[in-house]
């Protein structure tokens, strides 16, 4: 079966040219077409399915830009747009940015130069100036200043509702544990709702925020607990599941027991399996929920629809585990 360098050989042009021609591209010659066409019809070359959208401009390619498919949080997000994509016909372009900047440029560059039918998007990176509004996007957790649809969790009630319940399970003195980007996104609506409910509560809290370019474990926990003002935080509330995680293993090393000592609570609800221990207390985001939406909103928008909002927020749950209560703890 010929492949596009055949065909590239025998019109004597580079494969690009060819692909330029597949994808019916203006700027080509057109003797240089001609050829191409030729060589084509001569080889019997048949475009792959990619390519034959491409040159019809009704690409049923969607790609999904992701800061990492290791995220257990990720991985559960692209299974559902993946799912929801395929049941409309449409086929997943995944591109794992690995969260640095350079390789979301390029992809974002690929993808606006490719045509596909349209992107959906996590990026904590500061790229929106190579976000191109011609292709229908849809972002997630990031809301842009070109219009640029969000589909997000509640955080804001999610800080609020982490800090009840730590408060609920006893605490005196609750911690908020981050880790922050110099791109705003909605996930810092969780320190902003855990503080405003601190505030309603009348409890005392303080805030540990690291960015995310300088951020290690190692350093991040080793300077928490040498700070005097944390030795007596008995809650705490990290921004994210994995981050909550650490903390637990790193109090440990401390002397310090989770519940008894410290009542943690993370956000994500990543950890479904009771075999796991401790279960972490935790903000669940509605995963499945936020997926099917984004690919709903972005058909609408291939299809030229116009959206109601800028922003679609979907409510969290408090999912408890053993790291806020001893009785759940005893009880299984």
């Amino acid at each position: 079966m010929p492949s596009i360098k055949d065909v590239a050989d025998l019109a004597g042009v580079g494969v690009g040219t060819v692909s330029r021609v597949i994808n019916n591209h203006p700027n080509v010659k057109p003797e240089t077409r001609e050829k191409v066409n030729a060589a084509i019809k001569q080889l019997n070359y048949v475009p792959n399915e990619v390519a034959r959208n491409f040159k019809m401009q009704k690409s049923k390619m969607v790609a999904l830009l992701l800061p990492s498919i290791w995220h257990p949080f990720f991985s559960e997000l692209a299974y559902y747009i993946e799912d929801g994509l395929d049941k409309e016909g449409f086929k997943l372009m995944l591109c794992n940015s690995g969260g640095r900047p350079d390789k979301e440029l390029y992809y974002l560059d690929m993808l606006n130069q490719n045509k596909v039918a349209g992107i959906i998007g996590i990026t904590y990176n500061d790229v929106e100036d190579n976000v191109s509004t011609d292709i229908p996007i849809i972002s997630i957790d990031r809301h842009f200043g070109k219009k640029i649809t969000c589909v997000t969790s509640d955080n804001y009630t999610g800080g609020r509702i982490a800090l009840k319940e730590l408060v609920k399970a006893g605490a005196k003195k609750a911690a908020y544990l981050g880790i922050h980007s110099s791109a705003y996104s909605e996930v810092r609506l969780r320190k902003t709702g855990f503080i405003d409910e601190a505030g309603a509560q009348g409890i005392e809290y303080i805030i540990y925020e690291e960015h995310d370019e300088t951020f290690s474990d190692d350093k991040y926990f080793g300077d928490f607990f040498k700070i005097k003002e944390h030795q007596d935080v008995d809650g705490v509330f990290a921004n994210t599941d994995i981050l909550a995680a650490k903390y637990i293993a790193a109090a440990k090393q401390h002397g310090l027991r989770i519940p008894e000592d410290v009542k943690v609570i993370g956000y994500d609800g990543i950890q479904d399996n009771k075999l796991f221990r401790p279960i972490l207390s935790t903000i669940r985001q509605p995963v499945e929920e936020m997926a099917r939406m984004s690919v709903r909103l972005l058909l609408r928008k291939i299809e030229g629809k116009t959206l109601e909002q800028d922003i679609y927020r979907l409510p969290v749950m408090y999912r408890e585990g053993e790291t806020t209560s001893c009785s759940v703890f005893l009880s299984l």
